[in-house]
């Protein structure tokens, strides 16, 4: 069983249940979900997975407009017509052929980890296309004429910010795993790795205002870790005292960013 504590956005120590996930995805052969709201760790967790391991991990950044396909590899044709433009010889199609992210993964002489961050990212057709892959463990490259199979099963974790639904059959085949937001006491941990020693008293107080904005109905984006922590610098570096942030919330635009939820917030401080 692992146990670590995961240093980053947020510092984390292996649940029992945690522990539990990473094995039985293991065992299965099944990629790992881990979802959770933006700042809980979901990333780190995964880095200190391959480095429980002893594995090398591979990172996939999904965004809004990525495909499966890109994942496997990328044809870059033009770089071959300026090549041939310019009298270089093309007829070695494979030298244009650049594996992406899975196709390393399926490429690499020992197991690695692979990561697919934010996977709500991209559109709801691309977790189905995904696993897709993923069960096959091979794909076809018919520019080349050549079919890449997996030398070993990456052992495959997929994160989620839970900001839209994954489709049915996406997560029936998935191991999964939500992370809780912190409480204030891990809060504070968090804190001080990022930031070092910070006054007791600001701390406590803006660890109180923060969680005080997230219980408040209505927001359409509640503060997340990285607000916090951004926030604790602004009002450091401010000067401000802290028995005025209760009351006051100085420098409210870092940590709220939309303009509904700080007009809220000003109503409720009246």
């Amino acid at each position: 069983m692992m146990k670590h504590t995961f240093r980053g956005t947020e510092t984390y120590v292996a649940s029992q249940e945690l522990q539990e996930a990473v094995n039985i995805a293991l065992a299965l052969g099944k990629p790992l979900l881990i979802k959770g709201e933006p700042g809980t760790g979901k990333t780190v967790l995964a880095q200190a997975i391959a480095e429980s391991m002893g594995r090398p991990l591979i990172t996939w950044s999904v965004k809004s407009t990525t495909k499966a396909q890109d994942g496997l590899y990328v044809y870059d044709v033009v770089q071959r017509l300026y090549d041939s433009q310019f009298g270089e010889a093309v007829d070695d199609i494979a030298k244009y052929i650049k594996l992406g992210k899975l196709g390393e993964a399926f490429q690499s002489e020992e197991q690695t980890v692979l990561l697919i961050d934010e996977v709500d990212k991209a559109d709801l057709e691309f977790p189905n296309d995904l696993l897709w892959e993923l069960d096959r463990m091979e794909f076809y490259v018919p520019e080349t004429k050549e079919t890449v199979k997996a030398k070993q099963r990456p052992v495959v974790i997929i994160t989620s910010n839970a900001e839209k639904e994954l489709p049915d059959a996406f997560l029936r085949r998935c191991i999964f795993h939500y992370i809780q937001f912190p409480d204030a006491q891990q809060m504070e941990e968090i804190i001080r790795v990022h930031l070092g020693e910070v006054d007791q008293i600001l701390l406590s107080q803006v660890i109180e205002a923060f969680y005080w904005l997230r219980s408040l109905r209505g927001l359409e984006k509640r503060p997340s870790t990285s607000e916090l922590i951004d926030w604790v610098r602004a009002l450091i570096l401010g000067g401000i005292a802290p028995e005025c942030i209760t009351s006051e919330l100085p420098f409210l635009g870092v940590v709220l960013k939309k303009e509904k939820d700080v007009r809220l917030v000003r109503e409720k401080l009246r």
